[in-house]
């Protein structure tokens, strides 16, 4: 399946100009096969997303972006969001006692809201967007550096807040799966890979 895993939705990321059915009707002409909702410390539009994912036969993976002391991290399989700005590596050992998994997001945006060199001395992250829709290509080729030397999961992902950005980068991943719960799982267990939809040039790295 071929998923944008880092997108907001106006209810509750003030910065998002889309609603939830803008964003699966993007998706679907975009030919993504599922999206991610991560929307900034907040989780509160699973319920709604589970009964959209119905109705349009689409799936929509609820995470969430987390803004930790050290910067974002998008993190799924969680059932409700612990205190705001932890610790990066304590946020991470919360996540990953449930069975979650954490994705560094945008680690060296110029906005000082990403992981960065932090990277190098976290434990349990499995994977970075080194395919940012919102980074400069400067940002995505450290992030693609970082990521090879640490041995991670290279993610892609649009990080939405307009329609435009929907599915300009995304992630592969072998396998089907409709819930949170199988997405996790196949974060953990198959291969990622970041890839560009067609009209976008890839980066050379």
């Amino acid at each position: 399946m071929i998923i944008d895993t880092h997108t907001h939705e106006r209810t509750f990321s003030g910065d998002s100009k889309m609603n939830l059915l803008e964003i699966v009707e993007e998706a679907k002409k975009k030919g993504l096969d599922g999206i991610c909702i991560t929307d900034h410390d907040q989780m509160g539009l699973q319920k709604y997303a589970a009964k959209v994912a119905k109705e349009q036969n689409f799936p929509i993976f609820v995470g969430v972006e987390y803004l930790s002391c050290e910067g974002d991290i998008v993190a799924f399989g969680i059932d409700k969001l612990p205190q705001p700005h932890m610790m990066a590596q304590e946020f991470i050992d919360y996540v990953t006692a449930q069975g979650g998994v954490c994705i560094s997001a945008h680690p060296y945006r110029a906005n000082s809201r990403g992981l960065g060199d932090e990277l190098f001395h976290l434990k349990n992250i499995i994977g970075i967007e080194v395919l940012n829709g919102s980074n400069t290509p400067e940002e995505n080729r450290r992030a693609m550096e970082t990521c090879k030397k640490l041995g991670l999961k290279p993610f892609g992902a649009g990080d939405a807040h307009t329609t435009a950005h929907i599915g300009r980068y995304a992630t592969e991943i072998p396998g089907t799966f409709t819930t949170v719960e199988e997405l996790v799982e196949a974060i953990k267990t198959q291969e990622c890979r970041a890839v560009y939809l067609s009209g976008y040039r890839p980066l050379e790295w």
